[in-house]
Protein backbone atom coordinates (compact mmCIF):
# COMPACT_ATOMS: atom_id res chain seq x y z
CA UNK A 1 0.00 0.00 0.00
CA UNK A 2 1.33 3.25 -0.73
CA UNK A 3 2.17 5.64 1.70
CA UNK A 4 1.13 9.13 1.29
CA UNK A 5 2.93 11.59 3.77
CA UNK A 6 0.54 15.02 4.22
CA UNK A 7 3.31 16.77 6.12
CA UNK A 8 4.05 20.27 4.68
CA UNK A 9 8.01 19.00 3.86
CA UNK A 10 8.16 21.48 0.91
CA UNK A 11 8.00 24.15 3.16
CA UNK A 12 9.96 23.02 5.52
CA UNK A 13 12.24 21.76 2.73
CA UNK A 14 12.23 25.29 1.61
CA UNK A 15 12.63 27.06 4.59
CA UNK A 16 15.87 24.95 5.38
CA UNK A 17 17.57 25.45 2.16
CA UNK A 18 16.80 29.20 3.02
CA UNK A 19 18.36 28.63 6.33
CA UNK A 20 21.07 27.48 4.62
CA UNK A 21 21.53 30.26 1.35
CA UNK A 22 21.23 33.11 4.88
CA UNK A 23 23.82 31.37 6.85
CA UNK A 24 26.00 30.56 3.42
CA UNK A 25 25.71 34.28 2.53
CA UNK A 26 26.46 35.56 6.33
CA UNK A 27 29.42 33.50 6.08
CA UNK A 28 30.90 34.94 2.77
CA UNK A 29 29.48 38.58 4.13
CA UNK A 30 31.85 37.35 7.09
CA UNK A 31 34.79 36.60 5.04
CA UNK A 32 34.61 39.56 2.50
CA UNK A 33 34.87 41.50 5.67
CA UNK A 34 37.45 40.27 6.92
CA UNK A 35 39.67 39.88 3.68
CA UNK A 36 38.64 43.65 3.48
CA UNK A 37 39.57 44.31 6.31
CA UNK A 38 43.20 42.45 5.93
CA UNK A 39 43.46 44.04 3.21
CA UNK A 40 43.40 47.18 4.91
CA UNK A 41 45.97 46.35 7.25
CA UNK A 42 48.10 45.13 4.35
CA UNK A 43 47.73 48.62 2.32
CA UNK A 44 47.69 50.51 5.55
CA UNK A 45 51.26 49.05 6.42
CA UNK A 46 52.54 49.40 3.25
CA UNK A 47 51.61 53.22 2.98
CA UNK A 48 53.44 53.50 6.58
CA UNK A 49 56.34 51.88 5.85
CA UNK A 50 56.57 53.96 2.33
CA UNK A 51 55.92 57.20 4.56
CA UNK A 52 58.36 55.94 6.90
CA UNK A 53 60.84 55.38 3.86
CA UNK A 54 60.19 58.63 2.32
CA UNK A 55 61.14 60.37 5.62
CA UNK A 56 64.28 59.07 5.66
CA UNK A 57 65.19 59.97 1.98
CA UNK A 58 63.56 63.42 3.18
CA UNK A 59 66.19 63.30 6.02
CA UNK A 60 69.31 62.21 4.31
CA UNK A 61 68.71 64.92 1.25
CA UNK A 62 68.45 67.25 4.36
CA UNK A 63 71.63 66.18 5.25
CA UNK A 64 73.36 65.83 2.01
CA UNK A 65 72.11 69.65 0.48
CA UNK A 66 74.00 70.58 3.85
CA UNK A 67 77.06 68.55 2.89
CA UNK A 68 76.72 70.67 -0.23
CA UNK A 69 76.54 73.84 1.22
CA UNK A 70 79.65 72.69 3.28
CA UNK A 71 81.40 71.83 -0.02
CA UNK A 72 80.46 74.86 -1.93
CA UNK A 73 81.61 77.33 0.75
CA UNK A 74 84.91 75.12 1.05
CA UNK A 75 85.48 75.62 -2.63
CA UNK A 76 84.80 79.22 -2.80
CA UNK A 77 87.49 79.56 0.26
CA UNK A 78 89.78 77.02 -1.57
CA UNK A 79 89.42 79.19 -4.64
CA UNK A 80 90.06 82.49 -2.40
CA UNK A 81 93.00 81.02 -0.41
CA UNK A 82 94.21 79.56 -4.04
CA UNK A 83 93.95 83.61 -5.32
CA UNK A 84 95.66 84.49 -2.34
CA UNK A 85 98.89 82.09 -2.87
CA UNK A 86 99.20 83.67 -6.39
CA UNK A 87 99.65 86.63 -5.63
CA UNK A 88 102.17 86.21 -2.71
CA UNK A 89 103.81 84.12 -5.67
CA UNK A 90 103.72 87.17 -7.71
CA UNK A 91 104.61 89.17 -5.28
CA UNK A 92 107.81 87.31 -4.29
CA UNK A 93 108.65 86.70 -7.97
CA UNK A 94 108.18 90.61 -9.07
CA UNK A 95 110.69 91.15 -5.86
CA UNK A 96 113.99 91.46 -6.93
CA UNK A 97 112.82 92.48 -10.49
CA UNK A 98 112.41 96.48 -9.25
CA UNK A 99 115.97 95.93 -7.98
CA UNK A 100 116.76 95.17 -11.73
CA UNK A 101 114.57 97.77 -13.10
CA UNK A 102 116.79 100.49 -11.42
CA UNK A 103 120.00 98.93 -12.13
CA UNK A 104 118.41 99.01 -16.19
CA UNK A 105 117.54 102.06 -15.15
CA UNK A 106 121.17 103.75 -14.65
CA UNK A 107 122.29 101.38 -17.45
CA UNK A 108 120.06 102.94 -19.93
CA UNK A 109 120.18 106.80 -18.97
CA UNK A 110 123.44 107.92 -21.84
CA UNK A 111 125.32 110.49 -20.54
CA UNK A 112 124.25 114.29 -20.05
CA UNK A 113 120.95 113.25 -18.53
CA UNK A 114 119.44 112.95 -15.18
CA UNK A 115 115.89 112.42 -13.95
CA UNK A 116 114.51 114.10 -11.85
CA UNK A 117 111.50 112.10 -11.02
CA UNK A 118 110.55 108.75 -11.44
CA UNK A 119 107.02 107.20 -10.96
CA UNK A 120 105.76 103.70 -11.21
CA UNK A 121 101.75 102.98 -11.96
CA UNK A 122 101.49 98.81 -12.64
CA UNK A 123 103.73 97.77 -15.55
CA UNK A 124 104.27 101.51 -16.34
CA UNK A 125 106.80 104.01 -15.51
CA UNK A 126 107.38 107.72 -15.77
CA UNK A 127 110.74 109.26 -16.07
CA UNK A 128 110.86 113.36 -15.95
CA UNK A 129 114.22 114.72 -16.69
CA UNK A 130 116.33 116.79 -18.28
CA UNK A 131 119.12 116.38 -20.75
CA UNK A 132 121.98 118.45 -22.79
CA UNK A 133 120.06 117.52 -25.78
CA UNK A 134 117.38 116.15 -28.01
CA UNK A 135 119.72 113.35 -29.22
CA UNK A 136 120.52 112.51 -25.78
CA UNK A 137 116.64 111.67 -25.07
CA UNK A 138 116.69 109.68 -28.48
CA UNK A 139 119.54 107.73 -27.43
CA UNK A 140 117.71 107.24 -24.04
CA UNK A 141 114.55 105.67 -25.72
CA UNK A 142 116.65 103.06 -27.83
CA UNK A 143 118.61 101.99 -24.87
CA UNK A 144 115.04 101.19 -23.16
CA UNK A 145 113.99 99.60 -26.49
CA UNK A 146 117.03 97.23 -26.29
CA UNK A 147 117.03 97.37 -22.79
CA UNK A 148 116.13 93.60 -21.15
CA UNK A 149 113.93 94.99 -18.39
CA UNK A 150 112.30 97.96 -20.08
CA UNK A 151 109.88 97.79 -23.25
CA UNK A 152 108.27 100.54 -24.95
CA UNK A 153 109.57 103.88 -24.56
CA UNK A 154 106.70 106.49 -25.58
CA UNK A 155 108.57 110.12 -25.25
CA UNK A 156 105.84 112.47 -23.81
CA UNK A 157 106.52 115.66 -24.13
CA UNK A 158 110.13 117.36 -25.03
CA UNK A 159 110.48 121.28 -24.45
CA UNK A 160 113.83 123.17 -24.87
CA UNK A 161 115.02 125.26 -21.32
CA UNK A 162 117.91 127.32 -21.12
CA UNK A 163 121.17 124.91 -21.45
CA UNK A 164 119.10 121.45 -21.64
CA UNK A 165 115.75 119.94 -22.81
CA UNK A 166 112.89 118.50 -20.41
CA UNK A 167 111.72 115.76 -21.23
CA UNK A 168 108.67 113.45 -19.80
CA UNK A 169 109.01 109.45 -20.96
CA UNK A 170 107.32 106.19 -20.58
CA UNK A 171 107.71 102.89 -20.71
CA UNK A 172 106.92 99.59 -19.45
CA UNK A 173 108.35 97.60 -17.02
CA UNK A 174 108.81 94.09 -19.19
CA UNK A 175 107.23 90.72 -17.24
CA UNK A 176 109.84 88.46 -16.43
CA UNK A 177 107.66 84.76 -15.46
CA UNK A 178 111.24 82.57 -15.14
CA UNK A 179 112.22 82.17 -11.59
CA UNK A 180 115.10 84.24 -10.26
CA UNK A 181 117.61 81.57 -10.76
CA UNK A 182 117.30 80.79 -14.51
CA UNK A 183 119.21 82.51 -16.73
CA UNK A 184 117.16 85.35 -18.64
CA UNK A 185 117.36 84.53 -22.55
CA UNK A 186 118.64 81.89 -24.70
CA UNK A 187 119.99 78.87 -23.15
CA UNK A 188 123.94 77.58 -24.02
CA UNK A 189 124.50 75.32 -26.29
CA UNK A 190 124.81 71.61 -25.16
CA UNK A 191 128.04 70.14 -26.24
CA UNK A 192 127.50 66.55 -27.40
CA UNK A 193 130.50 63.82 -26.83
CA UNK A 194 134.26 64.00 -28.79
CA UNK A 195 136.82 66.58 -27.80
Amino acid sequence: MPRINLLPWREAQLRERRIQFMVGLGGATLAAILIAFGAYLVFESMISAQQHRNEELRAQIRLLDKQIEEINSLEASKQQFIARMDIIEKLQRSRPAIVHVFDEIVKTLPDGTYLTAVKQSGQRLQFDGVAQSSTRVSAFMRNIDGSEWLKNPELQVVSSAGNGSSFTLFAQEASTDQPDDQPKGPAPPVRRGGR
